[in-house]
């Protein structure tokens, strides 16, 4: 579904160049549901807009589906973001237009795209909880009501992908729970690529697969050790911890150079050089033995 390599995002500013996506590797696949994790200022929410048609990328390979998003058209972008991906920020007053009910805000996408589809709109409603809430105004729902709305409006023409960025981040513990289980919802029922942008490990802890990046690039990837360990945690009383439902690697480019975890290299006290061996079956990162190389 989304295919990436060598991404690269500059923002120029007067006389500043910076430099937020350096050569980004990451691949999706469809109906894929994971999570993108990054201090702020990685690249992670960069990354994410491109991926939304609102950022065009500097250099690479950036391909959503049929899109390649390098060398796609003004006309054609319209397109894209209309049909192809939905997005959900977490300041939802940019999904949301206040005077109007949350029937008629999941409506006016679909007017703006030419068809009016009142039966799947309610559908959407009814599939976030809000089935008894449709003819509310903003002001009548909560922040979690409103949220889910917006997840409805990005569901409303159909997308294949669907992009979230700190989707929880503005919800208690509870309206964040419940819109994970939302998010696991459709993503299985109707088979959309969810990608989730967030600083919160405890929400990235909820999917299989989650991507960290540093620097503007893909550091390390976490896997699910067991897809049902989440389920089998709600029935015990035992809570496992992100690192003991997630197994970590390292992320290789195709020229085979990895980043390797910053804390590692602050244990070893590593900087700028290191001294690798292969002893034939492992291979070995150590602090220089020459110090005046470290």
């Amino acid at each position: 579904m989304i295919h990436c390599e060598g991404l690269v995002k500059i923002f120029k500013s007067d006389n500043v160049e910076v430099v937020a996506l350096q050569g980004l590797n990451l691949s999706v696949g469809a109906g894929e549901m994971m999570a993108i994790i990054g201090n702020s200022g990685s690249g992670k929410s960069t990354f994410l807009n491109i991926l939304g048609g609102l950022d065009r990328p500097s250099a690479g390979q950036v391909r959503v589906g049929e899109w390649d998003l390098l060398k796609i058209e003004d006309k054609q972008l319209v397109e894209y973001k209309r049909k192809t991906v939905g997005f959900i920020w977490q300041n939802n007053a940019r999904n949301l237009l206040p005077y109007l009910t949350a029937l008629e805000n999941i409506e006016m996408p679909m007017m703006l795209n030419g068809k009016v589809d009142r039966g799947y709109a309610k559908q959407l409603l009814e599939w976030v909880g809000l089935k008894d809430r449709m003819h509310n105004k903003l002001q009548q729902l909560s922040g979690g009501e409103q949220q889910r709305v917006a997840i409805g409006i990005s569901l409303c023409n159909h997308p294949s992908l669907l992009l979230a960025d700190e989707p929880t981040g503005s919800v208690d513990s509870q309206t964040s729970d419940m819109i994970m289980d939302i998010f696991r919802k459709l993503n299985k029922e109707i088979g959309v690529t969810i990608v989730i942008v967030t600083h919160d490990m405890e929400l990235a802890g909820k999917v299989d697969r989650v991507v960290a990046i540093r620097d503007g690039l893909t550091s390390t990837e976490f896997i699910k050790r067991n897809p049902n360990l989440e389920e089998l945690g709600r029935l015990s009383e035992h809570k496992s911890t992100f690192e003991e439902e997630h197994e970590e690697y390292v992320v290789l480019d195709r020229v085979g150079r990895l980043q390797v975890p910053k804390a590692y290299l602050d244990a070893l006290q590593i900087n700028g050089k290191a001294s690798m061996e292969f002893d034939g079956e492992k291979i070995v990162i150590r602090p220089p033995k020459n110090e005046k190389l470290a």
